[in-house]
């Protein structure tokens, strides 16, 4: 009985097999065990990684303190981590930690050209995964769609022996999008534009960026779609001219969306925008406005706020 009952658990307990070998931007990368001394980078990062249940793999995270605060719920999910960096960690700084693993991107902890890249890490064994929004930076890619933010959960999920909590995850996150899709019409597109900073310019997302996905599935579009950037700056003159109906405003830092809002509508510049004149903004943390688990909750505040609700 006993021997039948051992026989039964190992039948129907998964067995992913090692090595694995994932996509990340222009690499392929083998890993022959699971990590056990991974590295998070940025408060999406990190939430992708607890999503899957990781943090007990994690010995640390960095850049977060710097620039970005931690909700409760993230608080919570990292309280027994150490921040290791504030801002962008140091190559010294992770060889510290004696990770085997770094999650990061370009632009989020890494630098193209500086001392933190793939190649620099992989000569300390510390295997690297790039977050694929992020990969514009270091080539062509094909534009930007909810895709991406799911390929990155079922690769980690593939990394890390967990494929199936990776791939139900995501199934609930499909459904869920179609959910709160279901009624958006997509023949008459709001024209919307993200302003996540800057006074003299604005920073906002391009092509490549989270945001224009995620304002398409609500049933906008991004006024700076032709901008082959993901995250970039611009001048002010095409946002007057494109006359946005709706601005998403990215809310983290020291300027609060609060702030942000009032210099908008403080400047006789912007009073002829649709969106100023009516008041229209849909404020989006952080954590929600970069790749990761919260973009589904993003997108149906999106649709809230295109219908003026």
């Amino acid at each position: 009985m006993r021997a039948a009952l051992i026989a039964f658990l190992f039948a129907s307990t998964p067995v992913f097999a090692f090595p694995v070998t994932v996509q990340s931007c222009d690499r392929q990368v083998t890993f022959d065990t699971a990590p056990t001394r991974a590295i998070a980078n940025d408060v999406n990062l990190i939430e992708m990684m607890l999503a899957l249940g990781l943090a007990d793999r994690m010995v640390g995270y960095t850049g977060v303190s710097g620039w970005k605060t931690l909700d409760a719920e993230l608080r919570e999910g990292i309280a027994e981590l150490p921040e290791l960096s504030a801002k962008y960690p140091t190559r010294e700084v992770l060889l510290g930690a004696e990770p085997d693993f770094f999650f990061a991107g370009w632009n989020y902890g890494m630098k193209v050209g500086g001392e933190v890249t793939p190649e620099t890490l992989e000569p300390f064994g510390i295997k690297t995964y790039e977050l694929t929004e992020s990969c514009i930076h270091i080539g062509p890619r094909p534009k930007i769609s909810m895709q991406d933010m799911y390929v990155d959960l079922l690769n980690l999920g593939r990394i890390f022996g967990v494929e199936d909590r990776a791939k139900a995850l995501v199934a609930g996150y499909e459904a869920r999008l179609a959910e709160v899709t279901a009624t958006v019409d997509p023949a008459q597109p709001l024209r919307v534009f993200v302003y996540d900073s800057g006074e003299e310019t604005a920073f906002t997302a391009g092509r490549y960026a989270i945001p224009t996905a995620m304002i398409e599935a609500a049933g906008g579009s991004n006024i700076m779609d032709d901008l082959d950037k993901s995250w970039a700056t611009v001048a002010w003159e095409p946002v007057v001219e494109r006359n946005p109906q709706v601005i998403i405003i990215v809310n983290y830092g020291e300027v609060t969306a609060d702030q942000k809002i009032a210099f908008l509508e403080q400047n006789p510049a912007f009073a002829g925008i649709d969106a100023v004149r009516n008041r229209r903004y849909v404020v989006l943390e952080y954590v929600e406005a970069t790749p990761g688990p919260r973009n589904i909750a993003a997108v149906e505040k999106l649709v809230a706020g295109f219908k003026g609700q």
